[in-house]
């Protein structure tokens, strides 16, 4: 397993950004994801307008993955209307 940091934007409204954390969760736990931390780094605006919003709701995950499951992840995360973006960054041991 290599170690992973996952960056989520969700959408300010609250049910949404539920729906999409949950999920988010959901999903990790299904492909085999061990979360190691999550920091909720708040409401920001965001450098360029996307789905017609200016702010979003920063999470960043610390996870351990098998790279395999990424590509899936990848496909599962592009079907979920409750999030703006997200981007899986390699941590160098």
């Amino acid at each position: 397993m290599r170690q992973y940091e996952l960056t989520v934007i969700f959408p300010l409204e609250e049910d949404q950004y539920k729906a999409g954390r949950e999920t988010v969760l959901a999903d990790l736990a299904a492909q085999g994801a061990e979360i190691i931390k999550t920091d909720e780094n708040g409401d920001r605006d965001l450098a360029y307008e996307i789905k017609k919003r200016r702010r979003g709701r920063y999470v960043l995950f610390t996870l351990k993955l098998y790279p395999e499951k990424i590509k899936e992840l990848d496909r599962i995360f592009k079907l979920n209307p409750n999030l703006l973006r997200y981007l899986f960054v390699k941590i160098e041991e």
